[in-house]
């Protein structure tokens, strides 16, 4: 029981600071979100801000098994698999709640507060995400795989910046077209480059 009420506190907690933000949201709003009172949610989570952390520890797991989920493991070339993720991007963008990266959106409400719970754990999201991309590019061949992801991240992140400003998810096609555009240039000229190694060898 005391698990459940705590998932129902995070689940209530992620409901609101997704739609309204972190700072904007108060204790009382959650624990009535959630069904609770006050003094059990003080039970469960010692401070605001540990209820921040919990909530973005929770989109964190959600979020790249998302990302897994667009980008497929079929056997498709990458960069078909890399433009379909922008693509599902876009139509998961178009929802009409949507409010972009919950995670980009706590690291920049409290950019102010550098060694924040939220903007720690941001930051490992992040790198998390980055890992994971730079671990696909890399097992299909792709050339310096950890720069071609940190290119990619930033079609990423900048696309969800101009379809959170403008509400317009061409952006994430945009960006999808570019980022397939990059990941096959660095698959071909590692291929390229292989051949020519073994042309050498053999003269």
């Amino acid at each position: 029981m005391s698990e459940t009420t705590r998932s129902r506190i995070v689940d209530a907690a992620e409901t609101l600071f997704y739609a309204h933000g972190l700072r904007s949201v108060s204790v009382d709003a959650i624990a009535a979100q959630a069904g609770v009172t006050k003094r059990t949610l003080y039970y469960h989570f010692e401070s605001k801000d540990a209820l921040i952390a919990a909530y973005l520890e929770a989109r964190d797991a959600s979020t790249r098994s998302r990302y897994r989920d667009w980008l497929g493991d079929d056997d498709r070339p990458l960069p078909d698999r890399i433009g379909r993720m922008f693509v599902a991007l876009a139509s998961h963008a178009a929802q009409p709640k949507w409010r972009g990266c919950g995670f980009t959106r706590a690291a920049v409400e409290l950019a102010g507060q550098p060694g924040h719970p939220a903007v720690l754990m941001a930051a490992d999201h992040k790198r998390r995400f980055e890992a994971w991309l730079a671990e696909e590019l890399r097992s299909s061949g792709a050339g310096d795989p950890e720069t071609l992801a940190q290119q990619v991240m930033l079609l990423l992140e900048g696309a969800i910046a101009l379809m959170l400003v403008h509400r317009d998810v061409t952006y994430a096609r945009v960006a999808g077209e570019a980022a397939a555009t990059l990941v096959s240039s660095r698959i071909a000229n590692r291929l390229g480059s292989g051949r020519n190694v073994e042309v050498r060898a053999v003269g």
